[in-house]
């Protein structure tokens, strides 16, 4: 019942689907004065955020409280991926599937906009391409440094690496620390033994002496390193009441396939379809459909939700092509020489958007 396209940040950088040009096809002896459109399918543009957290307990872990006097300090190691953020949003491709033709006569000076693929997008009027959809920040796997847990053996002395006792090699952990923390002060203090010949050499000692605080300080409370990867999934219903898996989530590797059981499922839901009521003229009665009628979609709508393990993570209602009906516009409102219409379309869900008489534009 679905579609999925997984795009890779370092892949993409503008959005799946959405047409960047368009073309006006007019009647000529060429294509025998027949127009020839399609009408969109909506698909799903869904932007997943996720946060990735990994933990890392200090060797001195157990001598926090005591040497440090903090009790908060990692106590076990751990690794989790949590979804932050999900965004959808609609967008019409082509069905090129299913074609509908305007047939005109010799003369007449009717004509469509499509987009690249043929689909329609006016009658009667230049219109652009879709917009694409708002910028979204793609990011791989950040270059980010984890850390080993060891940084701190960069900064002990004799007396450390000769003590054969943790409790021992805490203690002169905690004194290397006081004692870096002291030299910190003194240079803000400007009562140091030595102080720096000018403002660059005092950023350079003083970063020198932050890096010592935090990897030693590390050894005790452990280590929390966060990086926030984004990926994109196309998604294009092919009916209703669907539920898919879109992607799963593994505690270890992050995103994965649908098929990865390494993962947890998220899944993508279209239900609660609310289908177009059929146009109807001045007396209430079903209009009928005229004749050698201009194709379009009455789109309905549908409650999208994304969710896992029981969370909704998105849930809105959207409009879509799929949800709704084809209806058809008499011809004759684009071919009257006097006074002819235009008419202009949803790019996302064939929708009439608007229509009007070009004379009085």
């Amino acid at each position: 019942m679905k579609k999925i396209i997984t795009a890779m940040a370092f892949l993409l950088s503008f959005p799946l689907g959405w047409s960047q040009t368009t073309k006006v096809l007019t009647a000529e002896k060429s294509n025998e004065y027949g127009l020839v459109y399609s009408l969109p399918t909506t698909a799903l543009d869904v932007v997943v955020t996720a946060r990735h957290e990994v933990a890392r307990k200090g060797p001195y872990y157990l001598y926090a409280k005591k040497c440090i006097g903090t009790d908060k300090a990692v106590a076990e190691d751990y690794e989790k991926w949590t979804i932050t953020d999900v965004q959808v949003r609609p967008y019409g491709v082509s069905d090129s599937s299913t074609q509908y033709l305007m047939q005109l006569k010799p003369g007449a000076l009717t004509s469509i906009t499509v987009d690249s693929n043929g689909m329609l997008l006016a009658i009667n009027k230049e219109v652009s391409a879709p917009e694409a959809a708002n910028d979204v920040a793609l990011t791989a796997k950040q270059n980010v440094k984890w850390p080993t847990g060891n940084e701190y053996l960069e900064f002990v002395d004799e007396d450390f690496v000769a003590s054969k006792s943790s409790a021992k090699q805490a203690q002169l952990l905690a004194e290397s620390l006081m004692e870096v923390r002291d030299s910190k002060l003194a240079l803000t203090r400007g009562t140091a033994d030595v102080m720096p010949a000018d403002g660059k050499q005092m950023e350079l000692m003083l970063a020198s002496l932050g890096a010592q605080e935090a990897a030693i300080t590390a050894a005790f409370t452990g280590s929390v390193t966060t990086e926030y990867i984004t990926r994109r999934f196309t998604y294009v219903p092919e009916g209703v009441d669907a539920n898919d898996v879109l992607f799963r989530m593994s505690e270890f590797a992050g995103f994965v396939d649908a098929d990865d059981l390494s993962g947890d499922p998220v899944n993508i839901q279209i239900e609660g379809i609310i289908e177009p009521k059929p146009p109807v003229d001045a007396k209430g009665e079903p209009k009928k459909l005229p004749k050698n009628a201009v194709i379009y979609n009455i789109p309905g709508s549908a409650q999208v939700t994304i969710s896992t393990l029981g969370k909704n993570l998105y849930d809105k209602e959207i409009q879509m092509a799929q949800t709704g009906m084809t209806f058809g516009i008499d011809p004759t409102l684009f071919t009257d020489k006097k006074e002819p219409s235009f008419a202009v379309f949803d790019p996302v869900t064939g929708g009439l958007l608007e229509i009007g008489s070009m004379t009085s534009r």
